[in-house]
């Protein structure tokens, strides 16, 4: 090979290879921002005597760490003019707030879109964009098509799931799930669960990495961590109680409270009101930070129930503190 030819490949060889690092990278995710979220689920403002204490211990914790946004996780408080005052301390934090519709917010008769005006919420299912996240709120209270499934509507409709394949294949930012009821556990969580998973599972799949990693609900009051092929899915406590039921009736603070609020009996309290705070790393790194309190009066096994057979997971009074790569 004479001089001229080898420095004429020499100069292609450079150009191939400065070419090929400047193709793009199938399936690079976008890098996200360090992000932060307060986050409450089941404060039942119509059934606990002291909610709005309870919200305003959680709205000022997150005036002071002033997170990028706080999303409450349903029932809520009921679209009544005297629970006025409970939107008006949720509206006292200054940043984004974010709504999930709960089961309980439409007792009483009320519509989910008489809860969504109440609370000016974005809609009953919706997703936004923060810092190179993607966050979906379901509205898991859609009515089961069998006739033959009675209780609370915990469904998810055909049109919701098109709309949620369709938004997740729109956006190339990691997404992260908000829903009222569960999605990995069938006990009282969504009915048709195991499609909205497969839903999440082929964005990862489409996407070749794992575009929805974590997904949160409440509804159950309790506090557990799942992951089901690779992704999280995580129960946020109650703020203020779980519900124990006839059986283990009991008179927690006084008669008269008693008497003004007369399901509280049926409850196990905590004395302190729960939420959390979470930290998601430049590098994927989530870190939850959870509020710890006691029973008010005797706990469940206390009172002789067999909690694990009924209720599947232990009732405890505390958001359990977790750290995980989404």
């Amino acid at each position: 090979m004479n001089r001229r030819i080898f420095i004429m490949n020499s100069a292609l060889s450079t150009v191939c290879i400065a070419s090929i690092n400047k193709l793009p990278v199938l399936h690079q995710k976008k890098k996200s921002e360090k992000i932060t979220i307060g986050i409450c689920a089941d404060l039942h403002q119509d059934v606990i005597h002291d909610g709005p204490q309870r919200l305003e211990a959680f709205i000022n914790d997150m005036q002071q760490k002033n997170p990028d946004f706080i999303i409450q996780m349903g029932d809520f408080c009921r679209p009544y003019d005297y629970n006025q005052i409970i939107m008006e301390t949720w509206n006292r934090f200054s940043g984004p707030k974010y709504h999930v519709i709960g089961n309980h917010d439409t007792d009483g008769g009320f519509t989910r879109e008489q809860v969504v005006s109440f609370w000016k919420a974005t809609g009953k299912y919706y997703s936004f964009d923060i810092k190179g996240y993607h966050f979906v709120v379901l509205d898991g209270n859609e009515k089961n098509p069998n006739p033959d499934l009675k209780g609370y509507a915990r469904y998810i409709s055909v049109e919701q799931m098109k709309w949620l394949e369709n938004d997740l294949d729109k956006t190339k930012l990691p997404s992260i799930i908000f829903c009222h009821q569960p999605l990995d556990n069938s006990l009282e969580g969504i009915e048709n669960a195991p499609l909205m998973r497969l839903i999440f599972e082929r964005a990862n799949t489409k996407a070749g990495h794992k575009k929805v990693p974590l997904v949160f609900s409440g509804h159950n009051h309790q506090d557990w961590s799942n992951i089901i092929n690779d992704i999280h899915y995580v129960q946020i406590n109650s703020m203020s109680y779980n519900w124990l039921g006839d059986e283990y009736t009991h008179i927690r603070y006084s008669d008269a409270v008693d008497k003004a609020h007369p399901y509280i009996k049926y409850t196990v309290p905590y004395k302190d009101p729960l939420w959390a705070y979470i930290t998601i790393d430049s590098d994927g790194t989530l870190e939850l930070e959870g509020k710890q309190s006691a029973f008010v009066g005797p706990s469940p096994v206390e009172m002789g129930m067999q909690v694990e057979y009924i209720k599947g997971y232990p009732v405890v009074p505390y958001i359990s503190n977790r750290k995980f790569k989404l």
